[in-house]
């Protein structure tokens, strides 16, 4: 690409630089060479002057974009690639036809006078003339006060299942599933956790499950049995 200079005032924003390097490089947009559009647009950023660099912010963005999109288009292959180009193309399109309509819309307005009048003034009517049930002012004033609206204090009731549940040791859990073993009457994983019983209770058998199954002490088999190790 030659040596070109161009200066921010000559495009409305970052989409308008592409489009003007897509219709120089007689691109078809709908089939954009993105690297050779992206390198020439860094090329025009970096050289925009100094004193340009406060209101390029925009074009610096979408610079940094097309950079980490480049990155995608080097590889082999690569999906993301092919959507960043459908989405890039998208915008350009896009920004293409508004180009169009707004140019139209231009030369349909050129000789056409608009005379406008200022604002006439009037006293405003702060009159209220809608009807709700009350229960609904009722609802609006409450949602209005927010934070103001004090919850009811907990009742101390509502802590008893759990400042009233028994606590259960692992402790004595191991020493449960040992004596259900050696005496028989444990046979199976799941005949150790009983229905009714309380969560503290499955919590701590569960656990001296694992305590015996990490020393050694019981062995569990595929099918749920259980044996222990004298």
């Amino acid at each position: 690409m030659e040596q070109l200079t161009f200066h921010i005032e000559d495009f409305e924003g970052p989409l308008d630089l592409l489009l003007y390097l897509v219709s120089k490089n007689k691109m078809n947009i709908y089939d954009v060479e993105i690297l050779s559009l992206i390198d020439q647009y860094v090329a025009v950023v970096h050289g925009f002057s100094p004193e340009e660099m406060d209101r390029a912010s925009e074009f610096i963005e979408l610079a940094a974009r097309l950079v980490q999109m480049k990155s995608y288009f080097l590889l082999p292959r690569s999906e993301e690639a092919e959507r960043i180009k459908e989405e890039l193309t998208g915008l350009l399109v896009e920004y293409s036809l508004c180009k169009q309509v707004a140019g139209r819309l231009r030369e349909m307005g050129k000789g056409v006078f608009n005379a406008v009048r200022p604002a006439m003034e009037t006293e405003p009517d702060h009159t209220y003339r809608l009807r709700h049930d009350a229960q609904v002012l009722a609802d609006a004033y409450d949602a209005l006060r927010g934070k103001g609206v004090q919850n009811p204090a907990p009742r101390a009731e509502q802590f008893e299942a759990l400042t009233a549940a028994p606590f259960v040791s692992v402790g004595s859990r191991i020493i449960h599933v040992l004596r259900g073993l050696v005496t028989g009457k444990v046979k199976k994983l799941r005949q150790l956790f009983a229905k009714d019983g309380s969560r503290s209770q499955t919590i701590a058998t569960f656990l001296a499950v694992l305590e015996l199954v990490r020393a050694g002490r019981i062995c569990i088999d595929p099918d749920e049995s259980l044996s222990v190790k004298r």
